[in-house]
């Protein structure tokens, strides 16, 4: 059964090949290292060292499996050429908040490039979930922790 696409955009890929670059160039062989080092020291049962940069060395290696899968399955998306009235991946998305009448931008993105403190909110989230498909003027009902916020649809751009 074949994987699901992870959709992502151009700017997320370039930060997953870094990742992965700074991953197998630096973290790799400073780990392998510092193994080294650790293993010098004697007695493995009671090496606090060299339990921790096997630990460490697991926790690079389970990185670099989990990118390079993301990345065999990346769906990258050019938001620049998106023309469309609804909301779809890679939405800049003006709301205003009912309640408060304060406004409030999104831009939904891949799951890895998602960081609410700057407006990138991921594919998956549940404000992503309630855009999708909507157009300017449309009210849109966000079923958050604290409860449903209700937005209208302000403007949709694509950069």
């Amino acid at each position: 059964m074949a994987e699901d696409k992870v959709p992502m955009t151009i700017e997320g890929k370039r930060m997953l090949d870094e990742e992965l670059k700074h991953l197998m160039t630096v973290e790799r062989p400073t780990i392998i290292k510092a193994i080294e080092v650790a293993r010098g020291h004697g007695d493995l049962s009671e090496n606090a060292d060299y339990s921790a940069a096997k630990e460490r060395q697991s926790f690079i290696e389970g990185r670099i499996q989990e990118i390079n899968s993301k990345l065999a399955r990346a769906q990258v998306i050019d938001t620049s050429v998106i023309k469309s009235d609804k909301i779809v991946f890679g939405a800049t998305v003006v709301l205003e908040d009912q309640e408060t009448s304060k406004n409030v931008t999104y831009r939904i993105v891949g799951v890895d490039e998602a960081d609410i403190k700057n407006g990138k909110v991921g594919i998956t989230s549940p404000i992503a979930r309630a855009l999708i498909g909507k157009s300017e003027g449309d009210e849109v009902v966000v079923h958050a922790p604290k409860g449903q916020i209700r937005y209208d649809v302000i403007k949709i751009s694509y950069e």
